[in-house]
């Protein structure tokens, strides 16, 4: 059995077991293999991202955690190129390193075959992305957008001037190739909209938003979509 195969075996094993989970000697016995081989495997499954919980002693094992875990995904050579490509080009989208980290756990267990088709086909996608705003203050925008809480910011407007605002996080929005963050500013007290480029200094606050919806910023031109997967 290849160790992709295996390892696949060994995981749907403990989604099969459920709550109930397996123990390393249950596991063992069942793919006639070592205690340590399986300790070793589900480490290296543990490390790779797979959502597992242990319980140590008497009555206790490895499982699945029930929130993480996914189906088995098969991807073709040029959907995982796709993937790569659309984070290498994007690395000033909201969430890029989150994503690219998903991403390289996708590419660490295709199949050696798979993986070498792709790595291929890569070197044949070329990205020369211009970065143009700070990885520290995309970071504290996506923490104030995901939690929920006021964001402190020094802005300098496009004309040149500056100021700070308390805003309240709505969306993000991507528009001739610029990101916005939009939101409600309290210096204003309006829906504002503001280049992240624009920001140079961001810092999440310990207050909550009241809780602004999308709908009071508008309604978005018939070009604009989000980025949410159309599944009809």
């Amino acid at each position: 059995m290849r160790r992709a195969e295996w390892l696949h075996a060994l995981t749907e094993s403990l989604r099969r077991s459920g709550d109930r989970g397996r123990t390393a000697e249950q596991l063992a016995s069942e793919f006639e293999v070592s205690v340590r081989t399986i300790k070793r495997d589900l480490a290296a499954l543990e490390a790779s991202g797979l959502p597992l919980w242990s319980r140590p002693g008497p009555g206790g094992g490895y499982g699945l955690l029930r929130r993480g875990a996914l189906p088995p995904v098969t991807l073709t050579d040029a959907q995982a190129l796709s993937l790569l490509a659309a984070v290498a080009a994007a690395p000033d989208a909201p969430y890029s390193d989150l994503a690219a980290s998903a991403v390289g756990k996708i590419m660490d267990v295709l199949d050696p075959s798979t993986r070498a088709r792709v790595d291929q086909l890569a070197s044949r996608v070329w990205v020369n992305p211009a970065s143009s705003s700070s990885r520290v203050i995309r970071s504290a925008c996506e923490q104030a957008m995901t939690e929920q809480r006021v964001l402190r910011i020094d802005y300098v407007a496009a004309g040149g001037a500056s100021s700070r605002r308390d805003v309240e996080p709505i969306v993000f929005a991507n528009t001739n190739g610029t990101w916005y963050l939009v939101g409600w500013c309290r210096l204003r007290d309006a829906v504002r909209w503001f280049s992240v480029s624009r920001i140079r200094r961001a810092s999440v606050t310990r207050q909550p938003c009241a809780g602004h919806t999308v709908a009071q910023i508008g309604t978005p031109p018939p070009t604009a979509t989000s980025v949410g997967i159309d599944r009809s």
